[in-house]
């Protein structure tokens, strides 16, 4: 039984790894509340929601730009500083939302301002995080590591959004949630604070910048198992994430009852996150796992099978358990791609390659949504939802039969 549960061992041997992956559990959860509360005030004061959709462009134009540049500086900086300097960017992002609120300014603008520069200080610090973890872990506990990584964001994900729902229903305001997000952050800050200094190791770029960028981007060119893994990652979200049709779903679900309807969104929104952390618990087989390549492109089929069934599904819990195997397929994707990319990639460009990895996977279930919304408008949800499923196997397939090499990457040897 302990060899299928989740595998501790980062844990026991690196306190440094200890304390990040303590941290930034804590602050999953209150970035999570701070997501749902923004998303209410800005409702609250425009009863739009398409300006509430908004806020998801006002994430997505910084973290393309800020996500490939601060992958550059992870690669040129000691990671712990630019780290260290993200996450207090983004504790003092946390702190002007608190502040607005208790002061009531009523300023959608500044709502969507501060999204912007928080997206941008989380593009900057995320590369320089998953840099960090090749460097705390040895390579054969990558695997167990980003099982951890994925569990803890995923149980975030899941209990972030009820709690912040349940303190902000119970204090009648969106302060209290800003203010746990304020605390949550005080850990990342205080463990990045305590890390080593870990400057890059080897031939420091002597480019920077943008020209930087340029340079991982030359280096990802022919890196055929690198670019699988984006690649299938974009084909699994842009086609087959269906959140943004939750709504519509959960209306057909109950069409005459609005309060199952609404409860029917929420539902569907936690069961993929439910599933991810059921599939992170008894991740112990996957660190054991060395064809990772043949791990990802079944994940990725699991994942499109799953949302297919998922479109077919008219009751909610037949709904719920297919979104939940998707869910739990794409954890294992995430897992076994993180690895490949943190093992595969050298040590001077791992930042940049993170960069570009934060883009892929923040970017994509963005470009899904409008994918899903589109298709569902034209056709029906239905429609939009199974077809979405199915063209992501179909792109998969196509994607291994193009480059067959993926398949042979093996953990034991790998190649970029």
């Amino acid at each position: 039984m302990a060899r299928l549960l989740a595998d501790l061992t980062p844990l026991r041997i690196s306190v440094e790894y200890r304390r990040i992956w303590s941290a930034l559990s804590i602050s999953n959860i209150g970035q999570q509340m701070t997501t749902v509360a923004v998303g209410i005030q800005v409702y609250s004061l425009t009863h739009s929601s398409f300006m509430v959709g908004l806020v998801g462009l006002c994430q997505l134009i910084p973290l393309i730009g800020f996500g490939l540049y601060g992958g550059a500086l992870s690669d040129t900086h000691d990671r712990r500083k630019v780290g260290l300097f993200a996450a207090m960017g983004l504790m003092a992002c946390s702190m002007v939302f608190f502040l607005q609120s208790i002061r009531d300014v009523r300023s959608v603008g500044l709502l969507f301002a501060v999204v912007a520069i928080q997206s941008a200080f989380y593009a900057v610090g995320n590369p320089a995080r998953g840099a960090i973890i090749p460097r705390l872990v040895d390579k054969e506990l990558l695997p167990a590591a980003n099982a951890l990584s994925m569990l803890a964001w995923n149980v975030g994900f899941t209990i972030g959004p009820l709690l912040g729902g349940l303190l902000i229903a119970a204090t009648g305001g969106v302060s209290v949630a800003y203010f746990v997000d304020v605390v949550a952050f005080s850990s990342v800050v205080y463990a990045m604070y305590r890390l080593r200094p870990l400057p890059p190791l080897g031939e420091v770029p002597t480019r920077t910048g943008w020209a930087a960028v340029r340079d991982g981007l030359t280096f990802l060119r022919g890196r055929r198992n690198l670019q699988m893994s984006f690649f299938l990652d974009l084909a699994a979200m842009v086609f087959g994430m269906p959140r943004a049709l939750f709504p519509a779903i959960g209306a057909a679900m109950y069409p005459n009852d609005p309060r199952m309807a609404a409860t029917a969104v929420g539902v569907l929104a936690a069961a993929p996150a439910f599933g991810a952390v059921i599939s992170g618990v008894f991740s112990g087989p996957l660190a054991r796992v060395r064809r990772q390549g043949v791990g990802v492109v079944i994940a990725i089929l699991a994942w499109g099978t799953s949302i297919a069934l998922f479109g077919l599904s008219s009751a909610l819990l037949v709904a719920c358990f297919f979104l939940a195997c998707a869910g739990a397929a794409d954890n294992i994707s995430a897992i076994f791609r993180a690895t490949i990319l943190q093992a595969a990639t050298p040590d001077e460009y791992r930042g940049r390659l993170q960069g570009i990895h934060t883009v892929v996977v923040a970017g994509g279930p963005r470009l899904g949504d409008m994918e899903s919304g589109t298709v569902a408008a034209i056709a029906g949800e239905t429609f939009s939802v199974v077809s979405g499923g199915l063209l992501c196997i179909v792109f998969a397939l196509g994607l291994v039969a193009a480059m067959p090499s993926f398949l042979r990457y093996d953990a034991r040897n790998p190649e970029p």
